[in-house]
């Protein structure tokens, strides 16, 4: 079998999810590696230097991931590119995430900017749903909750509730003075940002 038909393609992540890796990159204090290379070498450390491990992780061969630590091979395919850029950066200056995660959770929360359709369920409303875009703070409680839920997998489907129930308690119900029962959905999500 030859390295092009072992690799597998990258999994898609929804905008939430990518939003909220966008939000944590914003973070580094220093760059991350650029060169295929350099990415390889940082990511083998990180799997105590097993090639095996970084190939399975990656999606390619043993023998590729050797390649490029040798310096043999240069320039990876897209896909193989995309999927070190993103190992590399998820690994990438784990102290630095984990305190802007920590206070984002604790104290400061983190801003949200998303342009979606909103609709919504409240006994008299005469609001219709529509496309929106809202900028607005998350609380630290639901900025705990939606990186916990990211920390654990959860998927788009499992974020939207309770980005919809954050971004409804600052925005909508301007933290529970104004239109009690107010419920907002999100959906058709066309940008998201958050920023810590």
């Amino acid at each position: 079998m030859s390295d092009h038909e072992q690799q597998r393609p990258a999994p898609r992540r929804g905008k939430v999810l990518e939003a909220l890796a966008r939000a944590e990159r914003k973070v580094f204090t220093r760059p991350a590696p650029k060169s295929a290379n350099a990415q390889v070498k940082f990511l083998l450390t990180r799997v105590k230097g097993s090639a095996k491990a970084l190939a399975e992780r990656v999606g390619t061969s043993t023998r590729t991931i050797e390649r490029y630590r040798a310096g043999k091979l240069k320039t990876p395919q897209k896909r193989l590119q995309a999927a070190l850029v993103e190992e590399t950066e998820s690994e990438w200056q784990p102290q630095v995430r984990a305190q802007a995660r920590q206070q984002a959770s604790t104290s400061s929360g983190m801003m949200v900017e998303v342009t979606a359709y909103f609709g919504f369920t409240c006994s008299g409303s005469s609001d219709d749903g529509r496309i929106r875009t809202i900028t607005t703070p998350v609380s630290p409680t639901y900025a705990k909750q939606i990186l916990e839920l990211q920390e654990a997998g959860a998927t788009e489907e499992d974020l939207h509730p309770v980005v919809a129930e954050a971004i409804t308690e600052s925005y909508f119900t301007e933290w529970g003075t104004r239109a009690d029962g107010l419920r907002a959905d999100f959906t058709h999500v066309q940008a998201i940002e958050f920023l810590f």
